[in-house]
């Protein structure tokens, strides 16, 4: 059988995905193919986390009924949205279905390299965020043995994958329901006695403020990329009360805090959200010093989008015109930070491992702080350059 594949969305649809159709390729009579025009069935990993990508998802998978003799419908789309979707061509895989998959034989799946997006250690989470899909999608945390995933990584590390990546809803929720916690799995991962790098995904505050003693000391080895994304998405408390966060701003920050003292010039990412219900100006400008004072080199932003299940679903967002606003001033101030904090890294000396071709002749390779350097040339994926940074883009490094 023929399969064109593509996946849409956060890190863990994409890892899912991934290796969804790493096993059904473990079918020799099953071949990818580039194009759904040639594919005998074409798979889709989808993603509802806001209306516009729901609608771009339902438009996309008509495209490709239209084009492959038969679509299936992987990811959140399939609990929101999943039975309105299904025709004489179009295969919604249910929830419980990939739950079983996700439960079942993952660690013997054959990854081929080049469509691998990653290692997913848990499903759900321990949230209940009043806007938030994403959790009704996933359902409650059900955490991977340790064991799974380290019999997993070294699988990947056989095949010559050299940057191990593990997702989720929320990595610093991993372990809760098995007398576990991610440091742990960080430790176990690393101890692992190979040559590789390890970055870590999104994880929520509430979460990592409660193991971030034991978080910050899994870090300090030298596998794990120094990168953090820590979703804050507002600094007023009365917003963060109002979403059902289950943190302050305070606590938010005493994790960011606590990272940046310990490993200077890491990576941060954190999300906003502009626009609840209860958002102001008083509070869009707490959140603009925020981003002013942390000064991260990823922000996320968007605007609130009621999603239906959710308890804010009847919640209507503020005046789009002022949200616009809003919006262009904090990416102005992004633009402006990370241009000065990457002119202070010209002249200076990097050492990174390759883990992508670029455009125009160029690789892409990261830094100690997971930091995206293009260098001119052709190298070897995972191969480690040391090389000169002569110049950068508006979110990475150019060296030489």
């Amino acid at each position: 059988m023929k399969i064109y594949f593509e996946s849409y969305g956060c890190t863990l649809e994409k890892s899912e995905s991934s290796l969804y159709l790493n096993k059904m390729l473990r079918d020799k009579n099953n071949v990818l193919v580039k194009t759904p025009e040639e594919a005998d069935l074409s798979v889709i990993g989808t993603c509802v986390v806001i209306k516009h990508t729901e609608d771009k998802m339902v438009r996309r998978i008509s495209e490709l009924s239209n084009k492959s003799d038969k679509v299936r419908v992987l990811g959140c789309l399939s609990t929101v949205n999943g039975n309105t979707l299904e025709s004489e061509n179009i295969e919604v895989l249910k929830p419980k279905e990939f739950r079983n998959f996700y439960t079942g034989d993952l660690d013997d799946i054959e990854i081929k390299s080049d469509i691998h997006d990653g290692i997913p250690i848990n499903q759900g989470c321990t949230g209940s965020c009043n806007f938030c899909i994403s959790h009704i999608a996933r359902g409650r945390l059900l955490s991977r043995p340790v064991e799974k995933i380290v019999n997993q990584v070294k699988m990947q590390l056989d095949h010559s994958i050299k940057e191990i990546r593990i997702s989720s809803l929320d990595t610093a929720a991993y372990g809760k329901d098995i007398q576990t916690d991610l440091a742990n799995l960080i430790s176990k991962i690393t101890s692992i006695d190979s040559e590789f790098r390890l970055r870590v995904g999104m994880m929520e505050p509430r979460n990592a403020y409660d193991i971030l003693s034991e978080l910050l000391n899994s870090y300090k080895n030298n596998k794990v990329y120094k990168f953090l994304h820590l979703p804050v998405q507002s600094a007023d408390n009365a917003v963060l009360d109002a979403m059902n966060r289950e943190y302050t701003y305070g606590e938010a920050m005493n994790v960011l805090n606590a990272f940046k003292d310990n490993f200077m010039g890491m990576s941060i990412a954190t999300d906003i959200i502009l626009g609840y219900y209860n958002d102001s100006s008083e509070g869009f400008e707490k959140t603009h010093k925020f981003i002013e004072e942390l000064k991260p080199d990823i922000v996320n932003i968007t605007r609130f989008s009621p999603r239906p299940y959710t308890k804010d679903f009847n919640k209507k967002p503020l005046n789009s015109n002022l949200l616009k606003n809003w919006s262009n001033s904090l990416i102005e101030l992004h633009n402006d930070i990370m241009n000065k904090k990457l002119d202070g890294y010209i002249g200076k000396i990097e050492d990174v491992m390759i883990t992508e071709t670029g455009k125009n002749g160029t690789c892409v390779g990261r830094d100690d702080n997971y930091r995206p350097v293009v260098l001119k040339g052709k190298y070897d994926i995972y191969e480690n350059v040391n090389c000169l940074i002569t110049s950068h883009g508006n979110n990475y490094l150019i060296g030489e």
